[in-house]
């Protein structure tokens, strides 16, 4: 459903009902805007929430937008994937850490429902030692320094080296980086190949800002 030949800006929202509605209108109507559901969005307000975000963020560009659900499923998501696939959803996430079987039926059950399979390498050292063992590899691999990481690990590098290794070996697949919120950030991370550029906390911060940071943000997509 996504273009490798595009690059995107993935907000992921977690703040309440009614305070996201209004930051998802104020974002400039754009089809590079990626729209995530939160996981503490979606443990709050769930299939009705993804719902939600489906009709606002579709009314606001005037057509289908991209709505991700970020699960982080570790176990047995069938179930949460036909849950959020039919209020809508474009997309889910699975933990790179979950059972290499978990991951398998993940991806297996994400295309069976139409939707993009994502895995999120958070805390996975080496994602080859995971990607070589998948039946069939996912549609957005997704590269995680963690929130807590940005708290308390400022040192820690954000795993751009590890886009381009990923692409050498699987072609076209799409990278999602998550992790970094400043401009310099994101700026390393389109340079760097990634497909798609992960933001929360500034937006989770400043909702009144959600306009401006939106544009700035998308100023850096060539």
């Amino acid at each position: 459903m996504l273009n490798n030949r595009k690059k995107y800006l993935q907000i992921a929202f977690n703040r309440s009902l009614s305070e996201v509605k209004e930051m998802i209108f104020l974002l400039p109507p754009s089809n590079k805007i990626l729209i995530e559901a939160g996981t503490p969005f979606i443990k709050n307000y769930g299939s009705d929430g993804i719902s939600s975000l489906k009709n606002w963020w579709g009314k606001k560009i005037g057509e289908q937008g991209y709505i991700i659900a970020d699960l982080k499923a570790m176990d047995r998501g069938l179930r949460e994937v036909q849950t959020v696939a039919k209020a809508g959803a474009s997309a889910a996430t699975c933990l790179g850490l979950a059972p290499i079987e978990t991951i398998n039926e993940f991806i297996k059950n994400c295309q069976s429902n139409g939707i993009d399979s994502m895995i999120d390498m958070m805390n996975v050292k080496f994602p080859f030692e995971v990607l070589q063992k998948l039946k069939k590899l996912p549609d957005i691999i997704v590269l995680h320094r963690g929130v807590d990481e940005n708290n308390k690990n400022r040192e820690k590098q954000l795993p751009h080296n590890q886009i381009r290794a990923i692409k050498g070996v699987y072609g076209k697949i799409l990278i999602s980086v998550a992790g970094g919120e400043t401009t310099r950030d994101v700026i390393r991370t389109y340079f760097n190949d990634a497909d798609i550029a992960v933001i929360w906390r500034s937006f989770y911060e400043s909702p009144k800002n959600t306009a401006k940071l939106a544009q700035e943000f998308l100023k850096l997509i060539k």
